[in-house]
């Protein structure tokens, strides 16, 4: 069974306006991979130079954030549901 990753809108014109994706990574960096593969750029966006996940940029699995979980390496089963959030900034 895939799983799902919800698409902020920022990145929506990235994957052509659509707001989930489905994918068969077996782990939040492999998800990554798949994404870049299917949409140039969009990990770029997500990542920063150094691979990691950028720091305005949230994850979560199944509404847990994988911060605090195993980061890029955290295990996905079947029907996990990814989150991309990106931080929003107020003032």
């Amino acid at each position: 069974m895939p799983k799902l990753v919800r698409i902020p809108t920022p990145l929506r014109k990235l994957t052509h306006g659509d707001d989930t994706v489905e994918v068969v990574g077996a782990t939040i960096g492999e998800v990554f991979s798949e994404l870049e593969t299917r949409y140039p750029g969009i990990k770029e966006r997500l990542l920063d130079e150094q691979g990691e996940v950028r720091r305005f940029v949230n994850v979560y699995v199944n509404e847990e954030d994988i911060r605090f979980l195993d980061g890029q390496k955290t295990a996905l089963k079947d029907g996990a549901e990814i989150s991309i959030i990106p931080a929003i900034a107020g003032g």
